[in-house]
């Protein structure tokens, strides 16, 4: 079996798409457009011209605190109004996260969203990775981190009221955690991906973060 290289996918690129027409069919607190386009076909060819409906929802940044000395996390509930038809509550355990504005990198972020939401300062900031969100109509990509916690926490209420938030800070062992997922009573992407990142990079993280704090 020949080896699977990462330049071989995918088979097509962003020069592979033609944007025949595009305009904005609604502007409020987010942006949808329309988009007709054709793109090129793995039988060769091009596509018939489609339109397509995008939700412009922008990019953004979620972080997920962790002391290794205490092997501690912490998460945030709050409501979101999309799980609102879900199985469950619309509260959601989540980890932290928001929009990068444009005068931001996403390391800013990452730093001022733990303040406004978990009142938290965080230390090194561990890249975890980035994806799609829901790449078959919105744009949104999300940047994970992993924050440095250097000093205990406690339980608390966080959140910006202007941006009418009520967000409930809570520390919990990373073992509780991940038995929460085990349960399924996490079940939003960016925490999701964010355990299971942790779950397998443990033994890395805890050997370079206790290392620096040995400093």
């Amino acid at each position: 079996m020949s080896e699977i290289n990462s330049t071989d996918y995918p088979s097509f690129s962003d020069q592979d798409v033609e944007i025949i027409d595009k305009s904005t069919v609604f502007q409020g607190f987010f942006r949808v457009e329309r988009c007709q386009l054709r793109h090129k076909l793995y039988a060769g060819g091009w596509s018939e011209p489609m339109v397509r409906e995008i939700f412009e929802r922008g990019q953004a940044v979620a972080v997920l605190p962790y002391n290794p000395q205490t092997d501690e996390l912490v998460l945030v509930e709050q409501f979101r109004v999309g799980a609102m038809n879900g199985r469950r509550s619309p509260w959601l355990l989540e980890i932290i996260a928001g929009m990068i504005d444009k005068d931001q990198s996403a390391e800013q972020t990452a730093r001022r969203e733990a303040m406004e939401e978990a009142g938290l300062e965080l230390g090194a900031l561990w890249p975890m990775l980035s994806y799609f969100s829901s790449p078959g109509g919105n744009t949104e990509r999300v940047q994970l981190f992993l924050g440095q916690l250097t000093q205990p926490v406690k339980a608390g209420i966080h959140g910006l009221a202007a941006e009418h938030e009520d967000i409930y800070m809570q520390p919990m062992p990373r073992v509780k955690a991940m038995q929460l997922l085990t349960d399924g009573a996490i079940d939003n992407a960016a925490t999701i991906i964010a355990l299971q990142w942790l779950h397998l990079h443990l033994t890395e993280v805890r050997r370079a973060w206790s290392s620096n704090a040995d400093d």
